[in-house]
Parts: C-alpha cells; sequence; structure tokens
C-alpha cells in the first residue's frame, strides 16, 4: 500500500497481484503492477481489473477512481506475448474469444461507462493499446515527459483493438491519423495541445493535481455527477430530438434518485441566500 493512502481494503478484495488499489479520502488510486513489462496488460490482469472495477462500483470508500501505472508507466499496451502469440497458438478458438472478451470488458465497456468519476494520471509510456483505456477515463492528467506511441504500423499490423475509435472520440483527424500512419512518438505536452489529455503538468506535480482534481469531484454530488457525465457521453450520439428528450429525463431522474437534494439546495444556494455566483462579482435583484 503506498505512503498516500489511509484506508486498507479487506482480504476479500479482488485485487493484489497485477492491480493494487489504495483508499484515500474518498478517491480510490488503481494501479496496473506490472512494472518490470512497463505494466503491458495481458490475460491476467484484464481478468483482474473487470473484477476490479465490479468491486469498486459498489464499494464507499470509492467515489472517484484514478486509473495509473506502477513505476515509469502507465501502460505499455497489450502483453504481444501472452496476449497475442500465446493466445493465437492456443487450439482452442474459445480462448481467444474469452481473452479479448476480458480486455473490451475492462478497457472501454466498464471504464467508459463507469458510474462514478474517473481520471488517468498517466505517468509514464502510454502505448498501443493502452490508449483504449485512457480515452475511456473521463479525464486525463499527464506527465509532461510522458511518452505516447501507436508503434503498430511499424510491425506491419494497424492499431489493434478499439484503439483507433477512441481516438477518433478524443483527437483531431489530421493528428490521428498522423500518428496512427507514422508510429512517431510524442509527449505528454502534445498529448495535451491534440485534448488526448486534459493537461500536461510537471512529473513533480502529477500526483498532487491529480489528487486536486479528484478531491473535486469526490466532494460533489455523486447523483448529479453521474446524470451529468452519462448524459453527455450518450446524448453525443443522438439527433437533436432525441438528445433533448433523454436529457430531461435524465435532469428528472436525477431529482428522483437524489437523497441530498442537490437541486433544491443549488437553488437556494444561487436565489436565495446568494452564496454562489460562479463567474460573479457583485449581484442585484434589481
Amino acid at each position: 500500500m503506498s505512503a498516500h493512502a489511509t484506508e486498507s481494503g479487506s482480504t476479500g478484495d479482488p485485487w493484489g497481484d497485477t492491480v493494487l488499489v489504495d483508499f484515500e479520502d474518498g478517491i480510490a488510486w488503481v494501479t496496473l503492477n506490472r512494472p518490470g513489462k512497463r505494466n503491458a496488460m495481458n490475460p491476467a490482469l484484464n481478468d483482474e481489473m473487470v473484477r476490479t472495477l465490479d468491486a469498486l462500483e459498489a464499494d464507499p470508500r470509492c467515489r472517484v477512481l484514478v486509473l495509473t501505472g506502477a513505476g515509469e508507466s502507465f501502460s505499455a499496451g497489450m502483453d504481444l506475448k501472452e496476449y497475442f502469440r500465446e493466445v493465437d497458438q492456443a487450439d482452442d478458438p474459445s480462448v481467444q474469444i474469452r481473452v479479448r472478451r476480458a480486455s473490451a470488458e475492462w478497457q472501454w465497456k466498464r471504464l467508459a461507462n463507469w458510474s462514478k468519476p474517473t481520471i488517468a494520471m498517466v505517468n509514464g509510456w502510454c502505448f498501443g493499446g493502452a490508449f483504449t483505456p485512457l480515452v475511456a477515463c473521463d479525464l486525463a492528467i499527464s506527465d509532461e515527459e510522458a511518452r505516447y506511441g501507436l508503434s503498430e504500423i511499424n510491425w506491419g499490423i494497424p492499431p489493434g483493438g478499439v484503439v483507433s475509435r477512441a481516438l477518433a472520440a478524443t483527437v483531431g483527424q489530421r493528428d490521428a491519423l498522423y500518428f496512427i500512419m507514422t508510429g512517431e512518438p510524442f509527449d505528454g505536452r502534445r498529448a495535451a495541445e491534440m485534448r488526448l489529455v486534459n493537461e500536461a503538468v510537471p512529473a513533480g506535480r502529477l500526483r498532487e493535481r491529480t489528487r486536486e482534481l479528484a478531491l473535486k469531484l469526490a466532494g460533489m454530488n455523486p447523483v448529479v455527477l453521474r446524470a451529468a457525465k452519462v448524459g453527455y457521453k450518450m446524448a453525443r450520439e443522438m439527433s437533436w430530438e432525441q438528445a433533448e428528450d433523454y436529457l430531461y429525463a435524465k435532469l428528472e431522474q436525477s431529482q428522483f434518485l437524489d437523497s441530498e437534494r442537490g437541486r433544491e439546495k443549488g437553488m437556494s444556494r444561487f436565489l436565495d441566500d446568494k452564496s454562489y455566483r460562479p463567474g460573479l462579482s457583485a449581484y442585484s435583484d434589481e
């Protein structure tokens, strides 16, 4: 457990070998733990991450999830030996189906639609398949010197899985195609310029800045926060008419589920006691 953790998990928790979880002030720091392999994702890690996400979704110690990597890497992508070569050589075709399902389940299906806020903290190498969980997280903070790359073109293959779809969701076409087609690496500053991540900071401030953002999210109304993020992700694939109907339904749903009565309190702060004026200095009803 890291020096930053204030609570430890129980012996029944599903993490501990290829995935570590530390809890601190409502933040679950989830660490991919294969530093000797630059946290390359193998079938064992993928299975463990599926179980970890399922467990944390119902764990009151977790209000925000931060995903990062042990050592000097976020993740070097998929473990080529274990995920590809050994699986391809298996006599049973169901083996390939199962390992691909586990990979997709956590890297985008569960993570992209997770009920709590998620932040990727990119602390080093982020290559290939690691782009998928990076983009699936709601927000991302990067070390300025982190190294990113889509090297697959150099091995005679296109980017695997849904990496290209992940890039299309975050990065403009010119930048995406340039790095997909050349295989050239880039750093955290460039990732921020392309909006692959929200911001890039010096390595010495990476955890501090990520923690600051996580604590802000952890202090917000969880029902309204979930409705806001899920509403955005769903509405961007809809027509305007569908989005209008869906987002009003999410608004009404959040009011029904919100035991903290966030809307009522927010309206009172704004209209009655005038204690919250975002972007405004002096305010008068007159």
